[in-house]
């Protein structure tokens, strides 16, 4: 190999140490950068020159021509990638689940609730002095006042659980905004990082980084799964289904029409719904969302099968999609597991609402049975359940209910809607005994104080015969039963408490460990820096005793 020649392999050397430095200052002005990947350099030997073959099994003959820089490659694990990403949308699934059971919390006792139990208490106090002198206005009026407080108290902790269910659906579009506009950005990445790496002399590490932390930020939302095609472009599935491709994004819709009958925002497929143009205005309209859904809710939730993933589905599956009743629980079993029990919200309207509708039936049966029921003291007054204490407040809402099928315009044929009974949203007190508490005397026909039905009415808040819901079985009394609800939902509270704790914990080691790959170290760094200033520098000194060899063989050669 001639001296010439020498002087291209130290010119390599110089070369690919000072790519080798400008790639570790880059890592040095990144060092506090979010989401920037460490970048390391590649080093490889240029093509051999073959001076002599042989035929024997020894090597050929070679003199090496040199260094060449071959690439800048980010240092990452798609292990831990991964699992961060699992993991992370795990912790934002019992996070919002956590901060949900936190407000029903405040509901039912700090808010509403304290006020609520004060009125039960209130009312089962006045049950008691009933009792003592039945026939005393003082104590009948105390009754009727004191069930009318009930009533509206009890409306009131509902409301504020409506209210809550709202305020979680008013967050649902917003985040199907956002997980669009990450695929959007994802596939518009996509593009510039084929465009840059498609010569294979250069790597698009920065627009990697950006495209790796929305990968991070869309894991926080729903189930990941992705992989890298041999063009450079990363193909994204949400929850099972194609969202981001090597040409599109497949966009989540929301839907407030087919998916609730009251309002709630479904988000669905776009591309999977059902649509019709309109042949007058030549408008596209979506007519049926039926298998776009997003997510099956009726899935059991449990780790083992990663089906408590993300954020979104957290906040759909705590919302539910109605206004829970007690027709929930008492209708259809396995309607109530499948679509109730996981839903915090429902479930507490449910059970809730139970404990009322069984209070507000209990007194009036009693009521509408006893023998001094203005009714059976005087025929011409009109019927006895014209003289119960609650009352339907509205005659339409009261028949409108049936189980899966709320709305009873959807009635299929030959089907009759159930008759609600009494819902806390629907029920009010007489107001013949508003107005006049003292309308039923409980005083018999022989005028002796009805003591059978103030016994009774005793009798019906202590007698233990309620569950929660079919899958309890401990059973409470009226004045027990919302202890029993409240410390329910405080379980719940203490069981997603510690299992966000935990995952919290999980998260943060996946972190760590994936921050000890894919973070900057100073110190490493400047390790590398004196590295390869050291090689530049040899490659120079190199340079310059291969030129004097060279001017020495010249001059001499020239003499």
């Amino acid at each position: 190999m001639s001296l010439m020649a020498n002087l291209y392999v130290g010119t390599s050397g110089l070369q690919t140490s000072q790519q080798a430095l400008n790639t570790t200052a880059h890592n040095m002005a990144n060092l506090d950068t979010q989401g920037y990947t460490r970048q390391q350099v590649s080093l490889g030997t240029r093509m051999y020159q073959t001076l002599e073959r042989k035929m024997e099994p020894i090597a050929w003959k070679q003199i090496g021509n040199g260094v060449y820089y071959s690439n800048c490659k980010q240092v990452r694990s798609v292990f831990l990638d991964a699992a961060f990403r699992q993991e992370t949308g795990r912790y934002s699934f019992y996070d919002v689940s956590l901060k949900a059971i936190e407000e029903i919390e405040d509901q039912l006792q700090e808010m509403n609730g304290s006020e609520f139990a004060q009125s039960l208490n209130n009312l089962w106090v006045s049950v008691q002095e009933l009792s003592k002198d039945p026939c005393s206005a003082v104590t009948q009026s105390s009754f009727i006042t004191r069930s009318s407080e009930f009533i509206t108290r009890a409306k009131s902790v509902y409301e504020g659980l409506v209210s809550y269910q709202e305020n979680l659906d008013s967050t649902i579009e917003g985040m199907c905004n956002t997980i669009n506009s990450y695929g959007e950005r994802i596939r518009v990445l996509n593009e510039k990082i084929v465009d840059i790496e498609a010569g294979g002399r250069e790597s698009a590490n920065d627009y990697r980084d950006e495209r790796n932390d929305l990968l991070d930020q869309l894991g926080e939302y729903g189930k990941l799964d992705y992989y890298e095609d041999v063009f450079g472009n990363v193909l994204v599935s949400f929850e099972g289904s194609p969202f981001v491709t090597t040409d599109h994004v497949n966009h989540i819709g929301v839907d407030r029409d087919l998916g609730s009958s009251v309002g709630f925002a479904t988000p669905y497929w776009e591309y999977a719904a059902r649509t019709e143009t309109d042949p007058l205005t030549g408008i596209e309209k979506v007519v049926s969302i039926d298998g776009a859904y997003i997510f099956d809710l009726t899935q059991s939730i449990a780790t083992s099968i990663n089906t408590d993933i993300g954020k979104l589905k957290s906040v759909v599956l705590a919302r539910g999609d109605h206004n829970a009743s007690y027709h929930d629980i008492v209708e259809d079993e396995q309607y109530y597991t499948d679509n109730i029990a996981q839903s915090v919200i429902m479930n507490v309207q449910a059970e809730f609402d139970q404990m009322i509708h069984n209070i507000m039936t209990t007194i009036n049966d009693i009521m509408e049975a006893s023998e001094s029921n203005p009714a059976f003291l005087d025929d011409s007054v009109g019927s006895a359940k014209d003289f119960v204490l609650f009352i339907e407040a509205n005659e339409e809402d009261a028949v409108r209910y049936k189980i899966g099928d709320i709305d009873p315009k959807n009635l299929k044929p030959g089907q009759e809607p159930i008759h609600t009974g009494f819902t806390i949203k629907n029920a009010q007190i007489n107001p013949l005994l508003v107005q006049d508490p003292t309308l039923f005397t409980f005083r018999k026909v022989d005028g002796s104080e009805d003591n059978v039905t103030t016994t009774l009415l005793k009798e019906a808040f202590t007698k233990e015969q309620y569950t929660l819901n079919p899958g309890v079985t401990t059973k409470n009394s009226f004045i027990s039963y919302y202890n029993s609800l409240v410390s329910q939902v405080a379980n719940t509270g203490d069981v997603l408490e510690s299992i966000r704790s935990s995952q919290e914990m999980t998260v943060s080691s996946v972190e760590a460990a994936r921050e000890q790959i894919v973070g900057v170290s100073s110190d490493e760094e400047l390790e590398f820096m004196i590295m390869f200033q050291n090689a530049y520098n040899a490659s120079s000194r190199f340079i310059n005793v291969v030129s004097e060899m060279l001017e020495h063989l010249v001059t001499t050669l020239g003499s």
